[in-house]
């Protein structure tokens, strides 16, 4: 399967271009005319790399990054006009990987994209975990779940719940990463229905979902999974 590059610019014209040069190399690309947009995209589509621009008229580049950093780890470039030693600073400090001024040269850009995709394979890529102690598989593409030899029916938000604690099995995840990481940028929006959804998997989950063994909440902080037998 192609990686997958996400390209977050407002300038069409290098977007096409970008793509044309990616696509010639086999790389699979997702765009994004906006923060926004960049934004849902990222969520959507889990790329396995990120191009972003520092200018945008909705939201910066530095902002776009520490929101993608609250989703995940995706490798991320700044591509950029703005070439001072402080603006590339700004930009490694926000939490990109690499900073590439505009404009760059082909051979450039599709070098450093291989470096990056090298030293970080998509964890996304695992497609499915199966943990014996407690007798529990999630398929991830699929979007099954098996307990104890059962599947266990979950709805789409229940799955992306679970999914997200188990890709982060044993950390405690804060309730607004947890929302951020399940349902996307917008997810803070139910974070008042958190508990009610927590409810929910442990009474489809555990064997005593009164006393839950397999998501733990660690209180005044968030939730956890644990995969282990208690």
């Amino acid at each position: 399967m192609a990686d997958k590059i996400l390209i977050v610019d407002d300038d069409m014209e290098l977007i096409e271009l970008t793509t044309m040069i990616l696509e010639k190399e086999g790389y699979e690309v997702v765009r994004a005319l906006t923060a926004q947009q960049g934004l849902r995209q990222a969520f959507l589509h889990h790329p396995s790399l990120i191009l972003l621009d520092v200018m945008m008229p909705d939201m910066d580049g530095w902002e776009v990054c520490k929101r993608m950093r609250d989703l995940s780890d995706v490798p991320i470039i700044f591509l950029s006009a703005r070439n001072t030693t402080d603006d590339i600073v700004k930009g490694l400090e926000t939490g990109a990987d690499d900073y590439l001024v505009k404009p760059f040269s082909n051979p450039e850009l599709i070098a450093r994209v291989k470096v990056h995709l090298r030293r970080n394979p998509d964890p996304e890529a695992l497609s499915e975990i199966n943990f014996d102690d407690i007798n529990f598989t999630i398929n991830f593409d699929k979007r099954e779940t098996h307990i104890r030899g059962k599947r266990v029916e979950l709805s789409p938000r229940e799955f992306d719940l679970l999914a997200a604690l188990v890709r982060n099995s044993e950390k405690v995840m804060s309730r607004e990463d947890l929302v951020t990481q399940a349902w996307g940028p917008e997810g803070y929006q139910a974070l008042d229905h958190l508990k009610l959804y927590i409810l929910y998997l442990r009474r489809k989950l555990e064997s005593n979902p009164s006393r839950p063994k397999m998501i733990l909440t660690a209180r005044g902080v968030g939730y956890r999974f644990s995969p282990t037998a208690n």
